[in-house]
């Protein structure tokens, strides 16, 4: 299966470049990578899955920049390069210090933009996205509208941000309550999303074999955020995938299960033809990719929209 995409440039990656953020306890760390050439750059800021961190995610963030988005990722204070102690004070905090990581990078896009040698006046701030793997997927949710179930029910507090125009949802995790075990209800009570306001165009992305240790549930919980949020939103199931998608996390990480070289490739693609049609730059790769998964004798997986 094929699916066209522009030629790749050569990328220049640049870490760390350290922003001042004395809320959350220490300076903020971030990887930048973007194409060597072009103006108007599109942007991704991505937010990494748990224990993870700026270096992460090579597949993805390589190959999006090689095709003409600039890729910002924060490390977040979950990160096993930080080694944060269970019993720092920050620790019950991190799911909402990420979100305040995501809306920094933000306030700090002119700064991040002057930090890089040669890639000044060359992004456009009007194209931003959001990615989120994993728990990265939860914290990206909430900018796209998701709010999270206070212990009464009600949802808590709208963190959404207009400044994301569009995101990607990667092995997200679905509703709390009764489906999660008892185990991740008790020591993740963020983990109680309501995707009734999450508005924001969204590519939701969910392995059919990807079997969650803390939900009672199967693979179907991925697709929440998908079935239960409102406004334009597509829905990429990939077979066979699990939590890894194939491998994004990083080439050759020991975490990936279901490793995938076609799996990787096929969502690099679709994610980056999914992202210029929702940011306004081109529809016809979108479409194509559509296309050549509804054609394929074999396909890797579907995409279903609404």
């Amino acid at each position: 299966m094929h699916i066209n995409v522009n030629t790749p440039t050569p990328v220049i990656s640049i870490k760390p470049v350290v922003i001042s953020a004395p809320d959350r306890g220490e300076n903020l760390q971030v990887r930048v990578s973007a194409p060597a050439t072009g103006h108007e750059l599109p942007i991704i800021v991505f937010s990494h899955g748990f224990g993870s961190s700026m270096d992460g995610y090579a597949p993805l963030v390589d190959f999006w920049a090689a095709h003409g988005f600039v890729v910002i990722q924060p490390t977040h204070l979950d990160s096993r390069t930080l080694n944060l102690s269970p019993e720092d004070p920050r620790t019950p905090l991190i799911w909402r210090l990420r979100i305040g990581d995501l809306k920094h990078i933000l306030d700090q896009l002119d700064q991040i933009e002057a930090s890089i040698p040669g890639l000044s006046g060359r992004l456009d701030q009007n194209r931003i996205a959001a990615v989120g793997h994993s728990w990265g997927g939860q914290t990206v949710s909430t900018l796209l509208g998701a709010r999270v179930l206070n212990a009464d029910g009600k949802p808590g507090e709208d963190m959404s941000d207009p400044r994301i125009k569009a995101g990607v949802l990667l092995a997200t995790t679905g509703t709390g309550g009764a489906d999660l075990t008892p185990f991740a209800a008790e020591h993740f009570p963020f983990m109680n999303p309501d995707f009734a306001d999450m508005s924001t165009p969204t590519l939701v992305v969910a392995g059919d074999q990807d079997q969650s240790m803390l939900s009672t549930r199967g693979p179907d919980w991925f697709n929440d955020p998908y079935f239960l949020s409102p406004g334009s939103k597509s829905l990429l199931t990939l077979f066979g995938g699990e939590h890894s998608l194939g491998g994004i996390p990083g080439y050759n990480v020991t975490e990936t299960t279901d490793e995938s070289p076609e799996r990787v490739a096929l969502l690099q693609r679709v994610t980056w033809a999914y992202l210029r049609s929702a940011l306004g730059l081109d529809d016809s790769n979108w479409q194509a990719a559509r296309a050549a998964l509804e054609e394929s004798a074999n396909p890797l997986g579907r995409i279903e929209s609404k």
